[in-house]
C-alpha cells in the first residue's frame, strides 16, 4: 500500500510550506534518508527525508506552491502502483512579481529586515569603449534561487536582483546564473566615479518618483513575524528600563583578547559578551528567566539565551542553547556558526526554538537606543545600543567617555520593575568590570 508523505510542521508557528523544489521525480527509486525536496517555512529552508523505501509513484504538490501542513505532498509505493490524489488540493502557486519588493515601512522595534543593497546608477564613462550595460534589476525584494545558483553567483560576484530566473516561478538556477556570466550585465558593484557609494536615486538632482507603486505577496516569515508581534504588543503588558553602561573596561579587554588570540583565528564580538552577560544576570535574578503561561508562570532552569539575526525576509532567533554554562569563547564560536546558518537559512528548528531571554543589538548599524518588542513566551527581551565616544563627568572632572545603552523590555504580568531593575543592574556590573565573565 502507497504511503502519502504529508507536508509536515518544520516549526512551532508554522501553517503552511512553499514546496521549493523537488530532489526526487516521479518514478526515482527512494530508500529511507534520501531527501525528497526542498521547503520552505517561515523560518527557514530545509530539506524533507523519506522514511520509506520504494518508488515515488506520484507527486502531488508542484515546484512553487504553497501547501497546508498536513496535506500530502507525494506518494511512496510499489512500481505501477496507482494512488488517488489528496482530496485536499495544494495552494495555487504563489504569484511572483516582477517589480522590485515594497518600500520599507518601519518595522516594530524587534524586527529588522535587511534593506536590499541598491546599487548606483552607472555615471558616464570617459572611457572611449562603451561598458557593458548593466542589466535591469528584477527584483530588489527576495530573490527566489536555488543553493548551487546562489554559491555560483557569490563566486562570480554577480548581482542576482538582475538576473532573470527560468525555474519554477521565477527561480534562478544554475543556468540562468551562467547565461548572466556570459552577458556581463549582472556583475556586482558595477558603478563608477564619486557616485558608487550612493544609493540609486540618491543624487540631489534626482526628482523623479521614489519608487514604482507595486504590490507583493507577503512571504510565509513576514506573515508570520506580523501575527507573532501583534499578538506580543497587542497582549503582553510592556514596561521598559533603560541604564547606561562604561563600556570602555569592555572595549579594552575585548581589544587585548582579539589581539592575543588573533593567531588562533579568535575574534570575540560585543555581542558575545552581551550574550554571556544576559546569562549570567539571569543566573543572579532568575525570575527574568520565566514565561507567562495564561493561569501559571514557568521559571525555567537553564538560560538559552537567543539573538536576532536579519535575514532576507526578516528576522530570526537563533539559540545558543545552555548559556550559563558556556565560556564566552564557547558562545561566541556558537553565535558565528548559527548566525551564518540563519542568514543561509539552513537553521534547523532545534536551532531557533525554546529560547528564554532574547538579545537585540542595532548597535553595529549606528542606532543608539531603541526598545524591543518582547519575544513571547519570553518574559523579556534586551535591546543593545551602540558604543559612543561622549562628554562623562569622572570624579568631578570632565572627560571623554564611552558609552553602550541598554533597554530592557519587560512582560509586567512575570517581571515586576524591582526585578527588572535588579536585571539590569547585575548586566551593568558584568559589563562594567568584564573579567568576570571570563570566569
Amino acid at each position: 500500500m502507497a504511503q502519502i508523505i504529508d507536508m509536515p510542521k518544520l516549526s512551532d508557528t508554522m501553517t503552511v510550506g512553499t514546496l521549493v523544489k523537488w530532489k526526487k521525480k516521479e518514478g526515482d527509486a527512494v530508500k529511507s534518508g534520501d531527501m525528497l525536496a526542498e521547503v520552505e517555512t517561515d523560518k527557514a529552508t530545509m530539506e524533507l527525508e523519506s522514511f520509506y523505501d520504494g518508488v515515488l509513484i506520484k507527486i502531488f504538490a508542484p515546484e512553487g506552491s504553497q501547501i497546508a501542513v498536513g496535506a500530502g505532498l507525494c506518494a511512496i509505493g510499489k512500481a505501477g502502483e496507482t494512488v488517488e490524489a489528496p482530496k485536499t488540493a495544494p495552494a495555487a502557486p504563489k504569484a511572483e512579481a516582477a517589480a522590485p519588493a515594497p518600500a520599507p515601512v518601519a518595522p516594530p522595534p524587534a524586527v529588522y529586515a535587511a534593506p536590499a543593497r541598491v546599487e548606483a546608477s552607472p555615471a558616464p564613462s570617459t572611457v572611449v569603449s562603451a561598458p557593458v550595460a548593466a542589466a535591469p534589476i528584477v527584483s530588489e525584494g527576495r530573490v527566489k534561487i536555488s543553493p548551487l545558483a546562489k554559491k555560483l553567483a557569490a563566486e562570480k560576484s554577480l548581482d542576482v536582483r538582475r538576473i532573470q530566473g527560468s525555474g519554477p516561478g521565477g527561480r534562478i538556477v544554475r543556468a540562468d546564473v551562467i547565461a548572466a556570466e556570459k552577458s556581463g550585465g549582472a556583475v556586482a558593484g558595477k558603478s563608477s566615479g564619486s557616485s558608487a557609494n550612493l544609493p540609486a536615486g540618491a543624487s540631489p538632482f534626482n526628482k523623479g518618483p521614489i519608487q514604482e507603486d507595486r504590490v507583493v505577496t507577503v512571504s510565509n516569515m513576514r506573515g508570520t513575524i506580523a501575527r507573532r508581534l501583534l499578538e506580543s504588543k497587542t497582549t503582553i503588558p510592556h514596561f521598559y528600563l533603560e541604564v547606561e553602561v562604561d563600556a570602555a573596561p569592555l572595549a579594552t579587554l575585548r581589544a587585548q583578547l582579539n589581539a592575543a588570540l588573533e593567531k588562533d583565528g579568535i575574534k570575540l564580538s560585543v555581542n558575545d559578551f552581551i550574550l554571556k552577560a544576559s546569562a549570567e544576570a539571569l543566573r543572579r535574578v532568575p525570575a527574568v528567566n520565566s514565561s507567562w503561561e495564561g493561569t501559571q508562570v514557568r521559571y525555567h532552569s537553564a538560560a538559552h539565551v537567543s539573538f536576532a539575526v536579519a535575514i532576507e525576509d526578516g528576522l530570526i532567533t537563533p539559540v545558543v542553547r545552555d548559556a550559563h554554562l558556556k565560556s564566552v569563547f564557547q558562545i561566541g564560536s556558537e553565535a558565528k556558526s548559527l548566525g551564518k546558518a540563519a542568514k543561509d537559512k539552513k537553521l534547523q528548528p532545534a536551532q531557533f526554538t525554546g529560547g528564554t531571554f532574547c538579545v537585540s543589538n542595532l548597535g553595529m548599524m549606528g542606532v543608539d537606543r531603541f526598545s524591543a518588542i518582547i519575544n513571547p513566551p519570553n518574559a523579556a527581551i534586551l535591546a543593545v545600543g551602540a558604543t559612543v565616544e561622549k562628554p562623562v563627568v569622572v570624579e568631578g572632572q570632565l572627560a571623554v567617555g564611552m558609552r553602550m545603552n541598554l533597554v530592557l523590555s519587560c512582560d509586567h504580568r512575570v517581571v515586576d520593575g524591582s526585578v527588572g531593575a535588579q536585571f539590569l543592574g547585575a548586566i551593568k556590573q558584568l559589563l562594567e568590570a568584564p573579567a568576570l565573565l571570563l570566569l
